[in-house]
């Protein structure tokens, strides 16, 4: 197989950009740093593209790895065709490599092997021939043996026929055909194991739907009230057109000695054998499609979550709501540092609102904090009417945003945090972490395992590896776009830059501490560990602001500063000149026309040219600038508030396969279903919005008893 011309036909571009692709991936580059910095060898893949590329190639590799190993196997046992050895090495997919060899695979003792080791093959080739001239029991008689534990002519006839069910359902077109028949004619069913039981699956305790209609959703839904002894799950197949199908293939003639046994052969084969194993393969297939689905969209969230603008320069009070413990609050200053904590004790049971006022009033004068940034959990509601009463209280213009504080208590407990916070207790990190969410969302989300952050769905029944590694590449990708501070960034944060281990990054924080502030990109290479390769993977990704040289506050790779100072000396400026916030109007003077011939003469691609001149414009420019910033808010709704037909805007929380959760600030998130987000049809929500859109909704329906909230987007 060309697997650089199946992934150029798959991904829809030019087989030169495959081929420069896979050549970079071998040799060690990541796909921020090709996306980023080698757009002229890719033909600008971005890392999307890269990361499909990627994926298929290593999938493509293992399926080459597998048909090599398999004709192997095949070969030494001396029964490699040449017809055989064309339908491996053409096969697309590790599904039909597998069928091709489960004739030739070593078996475990079957019922088909006991027979065989009986002698009782050519007996079963009598049968399969279908040319018998007498009846087959008269046949069997020769097979009777007391030795061989054959003790009747119809026990051989029984042992022939095991035999006749396993050639059968070895057989790579017959499975081939009825898992294709199954899928497209098949019902997946499902029933309670106790009706009476009251459970969150009860719309599956009586359910059936075709299989090539099953969403994904549902999929993983069923598994888990599967796996949870709740539900009997079956896919039923269309039997009657499998088994007319099979007797077609297999019975050539019509015999009146074997016609019987073979269509008793082949209902043995098929429910014994071929159902049961096409079931779990179908079902395998069902979640497997349903995981990558509910990852793509778990990605998709993540991004947006981690891309959410940082609020720089305020000074905000994080406020970790709770009941009996008391509200954990932590004042943190513009650069994330914390200045101060306490605990307030405005909810139940203790009930002191006054005294939690008074204390709060006084750490906004005293460190004067502009926003408040209040977690989304237990008690938040209760907190949130302290905060609007006092705010209404004070001359001070403060404000408030409910903040999703998924992961907070798994960041707050950590190994991570009692390294950054040795002195506090468990609140007072958990505060102190929803405050800089806030200011720097990715910088603090980062320190989270992604799973944790709550914004997927059935994330504890995927395949977790598969699921670690996605999210894994979105946090890479979200702070390599970005890029980091290399005076102030954690470890938690270095790690995912280009071409930073762990190691390296826990270095960098070291050797940060024992010299002070980087000056300059080059100090990189005194750091333990990183080495030439891992400069040029991670240089371009971290930024000096006030060093030697200006242009490491840019993402200008020091690969190409000396094409840089030419070309600023040619437009008669400086890198001093970039201090002043950038050089407006340069992308004026250096036009798309005239970029081949200055790349050329400046020893660079005209891609790279034009991307160093959007820099030198706007020297470290935030992508995160540009998503909707979150609501502030001084004031409380309820939800016995809301009336139906109310317009609101609100924020996407979480998006899943069938709508979005958008939270309208009554502390229980409404839906909008699927059929409620626009007029025209669509397959995803994804297609209509994302996480931290800012959207403007009407509230359809209010259930306050079970707190649920119907909205629509249709306004």
């Amino acid at each position: 197989m060309d697997i650089l011309k199946v992934i150029t036909n798959e991904l829809g571009v030019k087989l030169s950009q495959v081929e420069a692709a896979v050549k970079l991936i071998d040799e060690g580059n990541t796909i921020p740093f090709i996306a980023r910095y080698r757009k002229e060898a890719t033909g600008s893949l971005n890392d999307e593209q890269l990361r499909n590329l990627d994926e298929r190639l290593t999938y493509l590799r293992n399926l080459e790895e597998k048909k090599a190993q398999v004709l192997s196997t095949i070969e030494e046992q001396g029964k490699l065709t040449d017809e055989l050895r064309k339908q491996i090495e053409d096969a697309m997919t590790m599904v039909v490599v597998e069928d091709l060899y489960r004739p030739y695979r070593p078996k475990r003792r079957t019922r088909a092997t006991i027979a065989k080791e009986k002698g009782l093959e050519p007996l079963a080739n009598i049968i399969m021939l279908q040319m018998a001239d007498k009846p087959i029991v008269e046949y069997a008689a020769e097979y009777i043996s007391e030795e061989k534990e054959v003790l009747t002519a119809e026990d051989a006839i029984e042992g022939a026929k095991d035999i006749l069910a396993e050639t059968i359902s070895d057989e790579a077109d017959y499975r081939s055909y009825i898992r294709k028949i199954t899928f497209d004619m098949g019902k997946i069913i499902t029933v309670a194991k106790d009706e009476e039981a009251e459970s969150v699956y009860e719309m599956y305790y009586n359910f059936e739907e075709p299989l090539k209609k099953l969403a994904g959703h549902r999929v993983l839904a069923i598994n888990r009230g599967e796996n949870e002894k709740i539900l009997t799950v079956k896919i039923e197949a269309p039997e009657d057109r499998v088994l007319q199908y099979l007797q077609k293939q297999v019975i050539s003639r019509d015999n009146p000695y074997t016609t019987d046994i073979l269509v008793a052969t082949i209902e043995d084969s098929y429910k014994r054998l071929i159902a049961p194993a096409i079931e779990r393969e179908i079902r395998n297939e069902l979640t497997e499609n349903a995981e990558d689905s509910a990852i793509k969209v778990f990605g998709k969230n993540l991004e947006q979550l981690l891309m959410q603008p940082p609020i720089v320069n305020q000074v905000v009070l994080g406020w970790d709501p709770a009941f009996r413990t008391g509200c954990k609050l932590a004042v943190v200053d513009g650069t994330g540092k914390v200045l101060d904590t306490v605990v307030v004790y405005p909810t139940e049971p203790q009930n002191k609102v006054e005294e939690a006022k008074a204390i709060v009033k006084k750490l906004i004068k005293k460190y004067g904090i502009t926003l408040i940034s209040v977690g989304n959990g237990t008690a938040s509601r209760e907190s949130e009417m302290v905060i609007v009463d006092m705010l209404k209280e004070i001359p001070e213009k403060v404000q408030y945003v409910i903040v999703n504080e998924a992961g907070a208590s798994v960041y707050s407990a950590s190994k991570l945090a009692t390294e950054e916070f040795p002195n506090f207790d468990v609140g007072q990190r958990s505060a102190a972490s929803i405050a800089r969410r806030l200011q720097d969302p990715l910088a603090e989300l980062v320190k989270i395992d992604p799973k944790s952050i709550g914004v997927g769905q059935y994330q504890h029944d995927m395949n977790q590896k598969k699921l670690s590694e996605a999210l894994h590449a979105v946090v890479e990708d979200s702070v390599n776009k970005v890029g980091v501070d290399l005076n102030t960034a954690s470890a938690s944060l270095l790690e995912y830059i280009s071409g930073v281990s762990k190691v390296i990054a826990k270095n960098i924080v070291a050797y940060r501490e024992e010299h002070g502030k980087f000056t300059n990109r080059e100090q990189l290479l005194k750091v333990a560990k990183l080495g030439p390769k891992a400069y040029e993977q991670c240089a371009g990704f971290m930024r000096i602001s006030g060093g030697d040289n200006p242009l490491d506050a840019t993402s200008v790779h020091p690969e190409s500063y000396a094409a840089t100072e030419e070309l600023l000396k040619k437009l008669s400026y400086s890198p001093q000149d970039l201090t002043s916030g950038g050089l407006r109007g340069i992308s004026k003077r250096v036009t798309k026309n005239e970029s081949e011939a200055l790349a050329k003469e400046l020893g660079v691609g005209a891609i790279t040219l034009m991307d160093i001149v959007q820099e030198l414009e706007k020297p470290a420019r935030d992508p995160r600038d540009e998503m909707p910033k979150p609501i502030l808010r001084s004031d409380v709704l309820d939800m016995k508030d809301l009336t139906p037909g109310m317009i609101l805007k609100g924020t996407v929380r979480n998006v899943i396969d069938f709508g979005v959760f958008v939270d309208i600030g009554v502390h229980q998130d409404g839906l909008v279903h699927i059929s409620q987000m626009t007029e025209r049809y669509i397959k995803h929500p994804l297609e209509v919005v994302s996480v931290g859109d800012i959207v403007e909704v009407k509230v359809i329906s209010v259930d306050v008893a079970k707190k649920r909230i119907a909205l629509t987007m249709k306004l």
